[in-house]
């Protein structure tokens, strides 16, 4: 594996069905919402076919460290409601695989990210920060765990004051916008 090129496998475990998630994963512009502290900005480009293979999706994230990526995805695969599959470049060249498998009353899910970190500072940096690189992508999907959760919550709330009383998501960390 070249010094910039980065393999993760997520596995989150939520209370909810394959349905619900893959609604809420595969509705990317709606990702500033309930995930505000990786993603800043999401457009989408092209809405792809009908069970939305195609579709183009233009991403502004960050995580905890002082820089910002800019990146697009296309779905490639959609298994609705199991799971679906995307090509990335900009920042980020390389694919990523979502897979959900009902247990029970529980959701196992799965996140393959298979990425070449191509923006300069990430490529030339990547030698010696690799370990701090992949912090930040473990850091960035424990908060959209934690806010995977919460939106489950806000969606269960049966009345406006539970609803309120469901926690905002984890904000984003300081911004030094050095793009």
């Amino acid at each position: 594996m070249k010094r910039n090129e980065y393999a993760f496998t997520t596995r989150w475990r939520v209370q909810s069905t394959c349905r619900e998630i893959s609604d809420i994963l595969g509705n990317a512009p709606d990702l500033v919402r309930w995930w505000p502290s990786v993603y800043l900005d999401v457009k989408e480009l092209e809405p792809g076919n009908r069970q939305g293979i195609g579709q183009v999706v233009s991403l502004y994230t960050k995580g905890w460290l002082p820089y910002t990526l800019r990146w697009q995805f296309r779905v490639t695969a959609n298994r609705h409601p199991f799971g679906f599959s995307l090509e990335a470049w900009g920042d980020f060249v390389g694919s990523g695989d979502w897979s959900f498998v009902q247990d029970g009353d529980w959701v196992n899910i799965t996140y393959d990210w298979r990425v070449r970190a191509d923006k300069p500072l990430l490529r030339r940096l990547s030698f010696i920060m690799k370990p701090i690189f992949s912090a930040n992508h473990h850091w960035a999907m424990h908060k959209g765990e934690e806010s995977l959760k919460l939106e489950l919550a806000r969606r269960r709330a049966k009345t406006i004051q539970e609803r309120k009383a469901v926690p905002q998501p984890p904000g984003r960390t300081f911004s030094f916008n050095r793009d």
